[in-house]
């Protein structure tokens, strides 16, 4: 049948979630309801605030779903209700029972953002740049009762980038999952899926971030550091202290130069950079953020911080 055709039930919350109800919306396909999760309440004016999927969706006159979970039976029911031929699950925060997997006719599809087996769980883009990845991409599942352990469905390809963070790889990963998508549905809708089980003996965890992780420790070698600056951009930022400063590294590189100084000792700093000892080789600082302030080229932050940075300082 052609993929118009397909009762499609969109499932997700964040702005990772939209951007792929916003492709088939685009690509006209037949989306008969959304579901999200509740609505928040933030900020200082407590203020209640819809997720972008559900704003999306309303602004395209699509029904919006919010249960907490589907432990009660009537919201297993409503859905079953919209009788959806598939349900495509995108970031949606909400844990599936078997009776609502079960419910769509070619099962609940979900879109992951790395090549499963590897990266299974909350953080699969952040953990490919720290681990040092060449290639990561997006994997199409059809979902079990497992964290991140269906059958997959269609994969796609893409590489890390030197400089890539974990913003521009999320950035990049968009338009694949989008694309990845459309194609998992037509293979959907002229019966030519071919399932693969996905082989458990590779399969490792990608836990979620913390703030803590954060920390730089310059005892690590100025590639890992450099990594592990890339992988927290934008949340929570890599920082380091110096005196009762904690500072924020929004962009470093490792120098090819040399150094017998002591792990976080800062060799020169000028316009180029802060080059800063490491366990194994230098690190250049290039951009950094005060507490409070935005985030600002070295070369500027020495036009007001230069004693911070004298050339034996030790940073930690």
């Amino acid at each position: 049948m052609p993929v118009k055709n397909l009762r499609i039930v969109f499932a997700g919350t964040p702005d990772f979630a939209a951007e792929h109800l916003s492709a088939l919306l685009a690509h006209d396909c037949n989306v008969i309801g959304v579901y999200t999760r509740q609505d928040k309440i933030s900020g200082r004016g407590q203020k209640i605030t819809a997720s972008p999927v559900k704003e999306l969706a309303l602004s395209h006159n699509i029904t919006v779903f919010q249960p907490a979970n589907f432990r009660n039976q009537e919201d297993v029911d409503q859905l079953a209700a919209l009788k959806p031929d598939v349900l495509v699950v995108v970031a949606y925060g909400v844990i599936l029972p078997k009776t609502v997997l079960d419910l769509p006719e070619y099962g609940c599809i979900n879109i992951h953002g790395s090549l499963l087996p590897k990266y299974r769980g909350a953080a699969p883009i952040q953990r490919s740049i720290f681990n040092g990845d060449r290639t990561t991409g997006i994997t199409v599942m059809k979902m079990n009762e497992g964290l991140d352990t269906g059958n997959i469905i269609h994969t796609k390809t893409i590489d890390i980038l030197d400089t890539d963070t974990s913003e521009s790889l999320f950035t990049r990963l968009v338009p694949l999952g989008c694309s990845a998508l459309l194609e998992a549905l037509e293979m959907i809708a002229e019966d030519r899926v071919e399932e693969t089980p996905q082989n458990d003996s590779l399969a490792c965890y990608a836990e979620k971030i913390t703030r803590e992780e954060a920390k730089i420790d310059f005892s690590e070698s100025a590639d890992q550091i450099s990594r592990r600056i890339r992988t927290y951009i934008p949340w929570p930022v890599a920082n380091f202290k110096i005196g009762n400063e904690i500072l924020k590294v929004h962009q470093a590189a490792v120098s090819s130069e040399e150094t017998s100084a002591p792990p976080g000792t800062v060799i020169s700093a000028d316009k180029s950079g802060i080059h800063v000892a490491t366990g194994n080789g230098v690190l250049v600082i290039k951009q950094l953020q005060f507490a409070g302030k935005k985030p600002t080229k070295v070369a500027d932050v020495l036009n007001g911080h230069r004693d911070l940075f004298k050339a034996g300082t030790l940073l930690t």
